[in-house]
């Protein structure tokens, strides 16, 4: 089912996911060196002429036998393995549906008070990434206690495996389920539920993740979400794209310690849209159309992200399309700084995007 919008005015929006030299690849959290091959990274394996199709260096290799082979380069961690105690939060993994897979690991700060509902979905081009990465267990587990608010980290189904909109279902999948807790509560969720404001909900993701949270508000407008209640939409980094570059994924200088790069993003496009489409597709590069229904919408943006400008495009269209809409510019950081604390200047923006997500919730 095609959940798209159509409009006179297209949004041309294009990520990648995580991306860093080699030298600095074992510091890193989650890492992507540039390669700039292109022709789709076809290049021969000595084994029995087997080949490899696609690659994203350190992350993925996809051969022409449907092998497909994803190094171990981000540690899973247990959900119980906080990075500080102190947070005084609780984090359990959840299934959602057994025959997809489909999981989550939630986050619960301890309080007595009901807590607002962050939807999350992470990052990594659609074809990496996991809820149990550290990186992204370690910021989720800050992020609960810096607003005071349940996290629902959602592990939707990866491409090339299941391209789109595979992600987009799962994504799908995890509110239904999330509108049947709140109506049904169940006992052995109660854990989590009894402190959790359906009411006030949000949506929320990094990257792909932010694209993935897009598309599923997009879907939401046809459904009835009672007792949940869509507060807003928080967009870090949205991975979106076109055939036709922008000015910053043309020109913009990009420091060594860079987490993206134009080649990465066109092969996790290739790995993720269904097979014979190209970037100028709605799932890639949204149309918008003026009777479109979202709610509130922050959209972060980092200075040295290639996406900048796709992101501040975003920005306007969305405002034009009567959208209410804030941005947050982070100066002097790249993509998926937050994850990667790839740079002097990540830590103290770290927490100014924090900062601006608590506000953000708690204003709506």
């Amino acid at each position: 089912m095609n959940h798209q919008t159509q409009n006179k005015k297209p949004i041309k929006l294009l990520t990648t996911e995580i991306g860093v030299s080699p030298s600095r690849r074992r510091k890193m959290v989650t890492a992507v060196s540039n390669d700039p091959r292109k022709n789709h990274n076809v290049r021969k394996d000595h084994h029995h002429g087997i080949v490899v199709v696609e690659e994203v260096e350190g992350l993925i290799k996809v051969y022409n036998n449907g092998h497909i082979e994803r190094p171990p380069i981000v540690p899973n961690v247990p959900s119980n393995s906080l990075p500080n105690q102190e947070l005084n939060v609780i984090a359990k993994d959840v299934i959602l549906h057994n025959p997809t897979n489909l999981w989550s690991r939630i986050y619960l700060p301890n309080t007595a008070n009901k807590l607002p509902l962050l939807v999350y979905f992470h990052g990594g081009g659609f074809s990496v990434g996991s809820a149990a990465w550290k990186c992204y267990h370690d910021f989720l587990a800050n992020l609960a206690s810096k607003i005071g608010c349940v996290i629902m980290s959602v592990n939707y189904r990866l491409a090339p495996e299941n391209r789109l909109p595979a992600a987009y279902d799962d994504g799908f999948h995890a509110i239904t389920w999330l509108k049947n807790q709140a109506l049904a509560n169940y006992k052995e969720q109660n854990w989590w539920s009894s402190k959790c404001n359906f009411s006030n909900m949000f949506l929320s993701g990094d990257s792909a993740g932010a694209n993935i949270a897009y598309h599923v508000a997009i879907r939401l407008n046809s459904y009835n979400l009672k007792p949940l209640c869509l507060k807003g939409l928080i967009l870090i980094q949205p991975f979106f794209g076109g055939e036709s570059r922008t000015h910053s994924e043309k020109y913009s200088v990009q420091p060594s310690y860079s987490a993206l790069n134009l080649s990465t993003s066109d092969t996790f496009w290739r790995l993720a849209l269904p097979v014979g489409s190209n970037r100028d597709h709605p799932w890639c590069r949204p149309r918008l159309s003026n009777n479109m229904k979202l709610p509130s919408v922050l959209i972060c943006i980092s200075e040295m992200d290639i996406l900048k400008d796709r992101n501040l495009e975003m920005c306007s269209v969305l405002a034009d399309a009567g959208i209410k809409v804030e941005k947050q510019v982070y100066k002097g950081v790249g993509h998926a700084f937050q994850i990667l604390h790839n740079s002097p200047l990540s830590q103290p923006r770290t927490q100014d995007m924090m900062s601006h997500l608590k506000a953000f919730v708690n204003n709506h």
